[in-house]
């Protein structure tokens, strides 16, 4: 037998078909681009990081070349260190004052005329300032400067905050010995323009978020956009290699030296670097959605097609299963999968009318079997009674002969009459009262029956001949004298009748065979007859919505409670 569970349903067929039809070319598509891009996304890339390296580090050497271009104005025996000469010689306060106007004049002149210059002074090696063209600030330290390159009486600096007050940008700078003769130690100090030196810098890149470094020729770092990984003053591994590139950490990293020694290095992140391979993986992946959502659109239509009429046709049948005869099914639009349903539907038709068939002879077996009990209920209690107006007759007077007479004629009249299945609350309860004058009469014991019944569902319809078996029921089962009996009828949630009694019990396996409708019914005589025509009376009035429950313990007496559904004022009046 084959295991169905184990197999592939056509839904899924459908989609795994135009999946591997989609996605296996497209996927042999993806990996020839990858390796394509990938070689020349990585050729582009390090191209233009060579190239920008090459602009930044051509540009610092220019700026670093007119640095040196005006200390060598500045310096011995240029026009301006020869005034400055005069000016260290005389002592006349006149002469001085001259020449400080003319040494700032000149220096003025030639910064002015150079735009790349910036902060331009002279200096003593003890740190006096002289003919500074710009304000200094008060900080000003050439020992707390990074050194780029050092050469016979001239040393560069590497990017550095500016020493100019007012101003916290990147320059670049340079000391150099004005090497008057036979004077003091006296030094010049130059720095760049600080807008250029940050136009360097920040020059366009060919990755975002990259990082610069600047080594000086010994190795060491003296500029650093990442000092909390690459420090200031420290070594950088890259360089010490000898290669111009690699990875160091989670960095790939350029180089480039400059003609004066120095070096200048890019930093970029790794995931900058493959941000543009990312870019592309991603254009990828969008593709191969839309390519998923194409694939599953045809299957889809596909499934509406062949795998919706199918899934009709097992809603059909699990209606059908559910004895839903009367549901409807939607044209697929398919002629020939609307052919199998109307078809299927004819069937339906048949098996609903059979079914209509069976339940109506049903219905009036359980009819005939129900008058059948009722009649053996009738005779069994009308020869017994008789019975008892017999001896009645010979040992008392005519008065409780007529009482008797006329108590059992009315309860013949109720049970026995024409007056079809449906009685009232009310006449159900006379007709019990008649039945307790009667069984009064015929017991040798005293009993007492007390009846409550609320007032508002008296005109209640009810089947015709419920409560006196209840009844009969208690009496038959161990009431002696000074029994007591307990009818209450009330509303709670539909119509509860309640029978109690004091009696000597029942036992489950008796409750058993009294509640079991299959049970023999030479098992059922007496008080079994009356239980079980009451049953089965209000299963096929109400169509099993009423309930019939017995709770008894040996010597503590019964409780037997009836509880029907309220009908509907449209089944009243039927």
């Amino acid at each position: 037998m084959l295991n169905h569970h184990s197999q592939l349903t056509l839904k899924k067929r459908i989609v795994f078909i135009f999946a591997a039809s989609t996605f296996i070319p497209f996927f042999c598509t993806a990996v020839i681009s990858y390796n394509a891009i990938n070689s020349i996304l990585t050729s582009r890339l390090e191209s233009g990081i060579e190239s920008n390296l090459d602009q930044i580090v051509l540009s610092l050497e220019n700026s670093i070349d007119n640095i040196n271009h005006i200390s060598q104005q500045l310096a011995y025996p240029g026009s301006i260190a020869v005034k400055l000469e005069t000016y260290l010689d005389t002592g006349n306060p006149n002469i001085r004052r001259n020449l400080v106007d003319q040494i700032k004049q000149e220096i003025n002149h030639a910064t002015f005329t150079n735009p790349s210059i910036g902060l331009t002074m002279y200096y003593r090696e003890n740190g006096q300032v002289l003919f500074e063209n710009f304000p200094l600030k008060d900080s000003f330290d050439i020992g707390n400067l990074p050194a780029l390159a050092k050469y016979y009486k001239i040393t560069y600096f590497g990017p550095h905050i500016s020493n100019q007050r007012f101003t916290n940008e990147y320059v670049l700078s340079a000391t150099r010995e004005v090497d008057i003769p036979g004077k003091e130690s006296l030094y010049i100090y130059i720095e760049s323009g600080y807008k250029l030196t940050q136009n360097i810098l920040q020059a366009d890149r060919s990755v975002k978020n990259t990082f610069n470094l600047i080594m000086d020729n010994n190795g060491k770092i003296g500029y650093s956009e990442l000092e909390s990984v690459f420090p200031v003053s420290s070594r950088f591994q890259g360089s010490m290699s000898g290669k111009q590139s690699g990875m160091i950490g989670d960095y790939y990293w350029f180089g480039k030296k400059s003609n004066q020694g120095w070096e200048f290095v890019t930093l970029i992140p790794v995931s900058e670097y493959n941000k543009e391979k990312q870019h592309w993986i991603t254009q990828m992946v969008v593709l191969s959605l839309m390519f998923a959502i194409i694939s599953l659109l045809i299957a889809w239509m596909l499934w509406k097609m062949v795998y919706k009429p199918l899934n009709r046709f097992s809603l059909e049948i699990r209606s059908m299963a559910h004895s839903d005869f009367d549901s409807r099914y939607d044209e697929t639009r398919i002629p020939e999968f609307d052919f199998l349903l109307i078809q299927f539907q004819k069937m339906k038709k048949q098996i609903r009318e059979l079914f209509v068939e069976v339940e109506l002879k049903e219905k009036r077996r359980m009819d005939l079997e129900i008058e059948k009990l009722r009649y053996q209920i009738n005779p069994h209690f009308l020869m017994n009674t008789l019975d008892t107006a017999h001896w009645l007759a010979v040992m008392n007077g005519q008065k409780e002969i007529d009482r008797l007479v006329l108590s059992l004629n009315k309860l013949l009249h109720y049970n026995l009459g024409k007056m079809g299945v449906v009685s009232t609350i009310s006449q159900e309860i006379e007709s019990l009262k008649n039945y307790l004058i009667l069984q009064q009469i015929r017991y040798d014991f005293e009993f007492v029956v007390r009846i409550h019944v609320d007032d508002k569902i008296l005109s209640e319809p009810v089947p015709r001949f419920i409560l006196q078996p209840l009844v009969e029921n208690a009496l038959y089962h161990g009431i002696k004298d000074n029994g007591s009996i307990l009818v209450e009828v009330r509303f709670d949630q539909g119509i509860l009748i309640s029978v109690f009694d004091n009696g000597i019990g029942l036992s489950q396996e008796t409750i058993d065979k009294l509640l079991d409708r299959d049970c023999p019914a030479e098992e059922q005589l007496g008080m079994g007859i009356g239980i079980n025509y009451v049953k089965r009376m209000v299963d096929s009035h109400y169509e099993g919505r009423a309930r019939l429950d017995i709770n008894s313990m040996p010597g503590e007496g019964t409780t037997v409670c009836l509880s029907l559904p309220v009908q509907k004022e449209e089944a009243r009046n039927d």
